[in-house]
This record gives C-alpha cells, structure tokens and sequence, in this order.
C-alpha cells in the first residue's frame, strides 16, 4: 500500500512522508479508535448525538479507525446542477450519489434536502446522512454569494439524518447573521440528537490579491476553524491551505509574530497542522476538502491532501467533485485511494 501512496505522490514523496511538525503532535488530540471516549464523552453532548457520532466512525472502510472519509454532493446546488453533473450524468438521479457512496465505502454521504429526502427510507440505515441545511445558489442576477437556510434541523431529523451539515463565509459581510443562523441550528441538533458538522469557508474579494488568495491562507482558515469550534462544530471541513500570513499582509485583525515562527511554517503540513492547533487542538476533527476535479491528476491530488491532512493530525478528506464527475468504477477507486492513506500504518502524524 506505501508503495502505491508513493507512487502517486511522484517527487513529493520523501518531502511529504518524512516532514517532522515544527509543533509536536504530543500536544495534540489525535483520531483514534477511542475518540468518541475520549474526546466527546466528557463533554455536554447527549448520548443520542454519541451514539450518531459513532455511527459515523464505525461505517464505511474507516471503520474504527478514528478517521472520516466523506463524500459531499451539495455542488448542485453550490455550483449548478449542469456544472456539476453534466460530466457524469447519472449523478442526477439522486440514488446514484448514495450508492458511489456506499460503493465507494465512505463513512458519511453528505447532501441537501432533496436528494437526501427523496432515498431516505432506503438508505438512511445504510449509511449515515448528512443533511446540509444552508447553500449559495446561483440562479440569482447579478450573482451573490450568501449562504441561505434550505432546509431545517426537523426535516434533518425525520429523514433519518445522522448529523446536520452547514456553511459559514467567514469574513463576508453576511457572515454575523450566518453565524446566528448556525450556532442556533447547531444547538437545535444536539439537542436533537444528531452531530453537527461545519463548511468553515472563508469568502471575501478584498482576501484575493496579486500575491495570493488569502481566504486559503493557513493564519485566516485557521481562526475560521477556532470560530467553527467555538459553535459546538463536531466536525470541520476546511479548504486545504495554500498560503500564510493572511493578517499581515492584508493588515487587518490581530495575530502574533509566534503564529509564523512557532506554531507552523510554509510546509503544507505545518500550515495544516496550523487549521488542527485552531480546532481545540484537534478536539474539533479537521477534514479538509478535495477541491475541484480536474481530470488527469485527480487520483494524486487527493492522495496528496490525504497525506498532509493525516500527517498534520486532521481527522480525515471530504472529496465530492474529483469522485462523482467520472464513471462511478473510477469514483470508487479514487474514494478508495484516499481512504487507503489513512488505513496504512507506515503514513505517521509527523
């Protein structure tokens, strides 16, 4: 199985596998068979949000392994339906998504209202749901991006759903209301008895400049999950990072000079582990997300990100466009792929 991982991760490799974290993972609250035990058993969540916690880890190829490995399909919604499906058609009709799902052995499906509803009595004992409750469509002219309620915590409740799913732009002007939305609805599902689940994005133009686009800087994505933990997100699906030093060049907030000389590098792994240090020390999982498909090159990107979010002590991938936008064959060997770094033992937190 290294050898594969090697394979594709090509002249990365030994940079990748190999890389020591400028900040211990000693410090750490890994993933482990005993997570649930050992992180959310003393805290204020009910059994019956435990008990869904743990359908979660112990469903798909993961299974007791302590890692996540989930496929989001809300593009239709996020991107357009045609942008999203038309490369591989049968993604349409919603069953087909639960069943790459199931095939490709996640741990999780994740959706909106409609497709998680219309196969609810079929599948929702087959595989956990999670139903995302908010979006950004597209359809409106001019286009504006604001994430808005669609669906709500009871409906999540009655299709069977094991956990809600939401979405934050951080740093947007609609951000203060977003975060009232969700920390109510998040509140509303423990209270329910399902996980909650958090899409910490951040989305602002001021952040994309001629040096690079900062709403992936490791220093802003990295309080986007400290805010994410701080509404009770279970889990935090993030973007990977690609930069630093998103307060200092942009010159706004507050952070610390130790944040770049302490707490992470320019390694991809550092900068990761940066998003795992702002999710209570990883009691929050991280999962970072696969990003767009881009065809040839798919499988080793993914495989990549799985690398560093292992290695930096994330919690598992969230990969969605690279699987469904090609013949579900080649959707559930690239789901397999991603989930095979986290089964191998010799892929370490460095």
């Amino acid at each position: 199985m290294i050898e594969k991982i090697r394979g594709l991760l090509g002249k990365n490799a030994d940079d990748l596998l190999n890389h020591k974290c400028i900040f211990p993972k000693e410090q750490l609250h890994l993933p482990g068979p005993d997570f649930i035990d050992r992180i959310f058993l003393p805290s204020d969540r009910s059994p019956a949000v435990l008990r869904n916690l743990q359908a979660l880890f112990n469903t798909g190829r993961l299974a007791g392994t302590g890692y996540l490995s989930i496929l989001p399909v809300d593009q239709g919604i996020e991107h357009s339906a045609g942008a999203s499906f038309a490369p591989s058609p049968i993604y349409f009709d919603p069953e087909n998504i639960v069943k790459l799902a199931i095939e490709g052995g996640c741990n999780a499906v994740a959706s909106t209202l409609g497709v998680l509803g219309i196969v609810a009595r079929k599948y929702a004992h087959k595989i956990p749901f999670i139903l995302k409750i908010n979006h950004n469509e597209l359809l409106t002219y001019p286009e504006k991006y604001d994430q808005i309620l669609f669906a709500s915590v009871e409906q999540a409740f009655d299709l069977g759903a094991a956990a809600v799913g939401a979405t934050v732009y951080f740093a947007s002007p609609e951000s203060n209301r977003q975060i009232q939305e969700i920390t109510e609805a998040f509140q509303y599902a423990h209270e329910m008895g399902m996980a909650t689940v958090l899409w910490a994005y951040l989305r602002n133009p001021a952040f994309e400049t001629k040096e690079a686009n900062f709403e992936t800087a490791a220093d802003l994505t990295g309080q986007a999950n400290h805010l994410s933990a701080t509404i009770e997100a279970d889990i935090v699906k993030q973007k990977l990072p690609t930069t630093n030093r998103g307060f200092k060049v942009l010159k706004f907030g507050k952070t610390s000079d130790k944040v770049y000389s302490n707490l992470s590098t320019d390694h991809p792994i550092d900068l990761t582990r940066y998003q795992v240090i702002n999710c209570f020390m990883g009691r929050a999982g991280l999962i970072n997300s696969g990003g767009a498909s881009k065809g040839e090159g798919d499988m080793e990107e993914a495989v990549k990100t799985a690398v560093i979010n292992k290695r930096a002590g994330g919690m598992g991938m969230i990969s969605g466009r690279k699987a469904f936008q090609r013949p579900m064959k080649d959707g559930v060997a690239l789901l397999n792929a991603i989930q095979d770094v986290y089964l191998s033992k010799a892929v370490t937190v460095a």
